[in-house]
């Protein structure tokens, strides 16, 4: 005869699962985190600094680079340069280039000791040498990589073994962007997807564990920087690829266009510069580039296409914006409106069903109207993590009344020198009740755990 287990068994699991759940430790183990939507959901976060600032665990050196922290299963994968130097304050490589090697570092989280390195030549010929651009991404044992000149490396996450590489520019006849390789990797499936390139190459699949291509789709003058984006709806899956000239969405098994949006409505300036992730937030798709403002798309419900529903002035511009022109930040979008940093270094917020600014601060970046000062916006619960090219760590409160700071602390230095100022441009990584965070001389590790009651 079978027996009910007795009560004190049947809240023995429930209870043991909510405590496992409590004390998990988050990963970030790509860009944007887990989701690759940028939101922080560990719990137990410090309200407020200590005196004197949050604690910094560790600190270990590290060379040039602009790529932010993967964290996953204990390990933390980061990219950075050696090689030849930089001239201080150039942007450029110089008309021979710089000779390096790339790297891909695997650290232990816990005290950021190295565990393994891959290293690979290159030829450096990209503008902001410094170093590579891209998180990896960590998933099911692996780890991917693309560097500033086209090299993507897939490596085994333990070992570092080299599993397969292949440089973009040479597979497909083009050339890395002005600026270098810089939309993360979109792992999905059996499928590794980057921008790249070419002749009907913008956007790439290739099979995740041999390289091998599995389709390649659409025609670009210039890929830009965006990161590819996989959202459900439609009743579909759709890959959304924002290029200099248009958004578009693609069948991520096939490559087949389901629909393009052109965006900006006039011809781009060249060279063009998409670089903000596109945001959805219910059926709204939200995209935005410092020369052209921002383009408010919707999803219809039973089909692969979109709505207009806003789109910036078109006698917007760099230096004339109207609403969020973002360039490095991904903005957020939460409870009806979105919240960016603007291309001096305006943190803005804007109704998102029309388009209107209700307020806009510099207290979040260099406190005045500043040729792209920047800050990443991380939203955790109902406040805002804000890490700006400063080096300081922002605790805030940012809602349609607007800007309320509750605290700020220095951590990093800035080491890169960019008209005429010292910044430091790489997005933190957020896991293990941490800030993980680099420049181009060492990579950090921060507590922000709140205090044991």
């Amino acid at each position: 005869m079978h027996r009910r287990p007795p009560l004190r068994l049947l809240l023995v699991g429930p209870l043991l699962a909510a405590l496992a759940s409590a004390v998990r430790a988050d990963d970030w183990p790509q860009w944007l985190g887990t989701y690759r939507d940028g939101v922080w959901r560990e719990t137990g976060i410090l309200t407020k600094f200590p005196q004197g600032g949050p604690k910094v665990i560790w600190r270990v050196p590290i060379a040039g680079g602009f790529s932010g922290p993967a964290v996953a299963d204990g390990r933390i994968y980061v990219m950075d340069r050696e090689g030849d130097e930089v001239k201080k304050g150039s942007e450029t490589p110089g008309k021979d280039g710089l000779k390096s090697k790339e790297r891909v570092l695997c650290l232990d989280a816990k005290d950021g000791k190295e565990l393994w390195k891959h290293e690979y030549d290159c030829l450096y010929k990209v503008l902001y040498p410094s170093g590579p651009r891209t998180t990896p991404v960590v998933k099911g044992g692996y780890v991917w990589t693309l560097g500033s000149m086209g090299d993507i490396c897939c490596l085994e996450a333990d070992s570092g073994k080299l599993v397969w590489t292949k440089n973009l520019p040479k597979e497909y006849n083009t050339k890395p962007p002005l600026w270098g390789y810089s939309a993360h990797l979109l792992v999905d499936g059996d499928k590794v997807i980057s921008l790249c390139g070419g002749d009907g190459s913008a956007v790439v699949a290739l099979n995740k564990l041999t390289g091998e291509e599995l389709w390649k789709a659409l025609m670009v003058e210039e890929v830009g920087y965006a990161p590819p984006m996989i959202f459900e709806a439609g009743e579909h899956r759709q890959l959304i690829v924002f290029h200099t000239e248009a958004v578009n969405a693609l069948d991520p098994e096939s490559g087949q266009l389901f629909w393009s949006q052109k965006f900006p409505g006039k011809p781009p300036e060249r060279p063009g510069i998409t670089v903000a992730t596109p945001k959805k937030s219910g059926d709204l798709l939200y995209l935005t580039e410092p020369h052209h403002g921002s383009l408010m798309l919707k999803f219809l419900p039973e089909r692969p296409a979109v709505d207009v529903v806003w789109r910036s002035k078109e006698n917007a511009s760099l230096s004339k914006t109207d609403g969020l022109h973002a360039l490095m930040s991904t903005p957020v979008v939460k409870d009806g409106y979105v919240y960016g940093v603007c291309s001096f270094g305006e943190l803005r917020c804007v109704n998102a069903q029309t388009g209107e600014r209700i307020w806009e601060t510099y207290d979040a970046t260099s406190g005045k109207k500043q040729l792209f000062a920047n800050a990443f916006l991380v939203p955790q619960g109902e406040r805002f993590w804000i890490f700006n090219d400063h080096g300081d760590l922002i605790l805030a409160d940012l809602s349609p009344k607007g800007y309320k700071e509750i605290d700020r602390a220095h951590i990093i230095e800035p080491t890169l020198t960019s008209r005429g100022r010292e910044v430091v441009w790489c997005h933190p990584a957020f896991a293990n009740k941490c800030l993980y965070v680099r420049n181009d001389k060492e990579l950090i590790c921060i507590s922000l755990a709140g205090s044991r009651l």
